[in-house]
């Protein structure tokens, strides 16, 4: 998990930080401000060998996990993924939300137009982000802020 999440950090804020990455092959996936999960593996084919494959490859090799083991990281990983982009923010009791950190919400932050400047982590973990500073949630009195602006702007 570990050694995925470090590829995939590295290599999204690359993508993110390299204009030429970012115009003309990772912005293919930022085309959803809002993220859904079909959207989760939406990418240009370079993005997917260079983040997906080599990732998973790399994190395969280091690791020695076995076949069997592959098989099931493998597939909890692309789940999770899948479950990232989904939108759902708002079960106190959904499972991925109690064991990780990096999780729907705080990937819908780096898909806002706002946010692709924070939340490279992806998958697992947001230690880089935090060592690095590009970690940023909204705190519930931003998000209380925001209601009442727009609740003011109604009127």
């Amino acid at each position: 998990m570990v050694v995925m999440d470090t590829w995939n950090y590295f290599m999204h804020r690359y993508m993110h930080e390299n204009r030429f990455l970012y115009k003309h092959i990772h912005s293919q996936h930022h085309r959803f401000v809002s993220p859904y999960a079909y959207a989760a593996l939406y990418n240009h084919p370079l993005e997917g060998f260079l983040v997906d494959t080599m990732g998973g490859a790399v994190s395969f090799l280091v690791s020695g996990m076995s076949t069997w083991t592959s098989i099931f990281f493998f597939s909890f990983a692309t789940i999770k993924v899948v479950d990232d982009h989904s939108g759902v923010c708002n079960f106190p009791w959904h499972p991925f939300h109690l064991l990780f950190r990096n999780n729907s919400l705080f990937h819908d932050v780096h898909h806002q137009l706002s946010g692709t400047k924070y939340n490279f982590s992806q998958l697992f973990f947001v230690f880089w982000d935090r060592i690095l500073g590009t970690y940023h949630m909204p705190s519930s009195t931003d998000e209380d802020d925001r209601a009442q602006h727009v609740e003011a702007k109604k009127k």
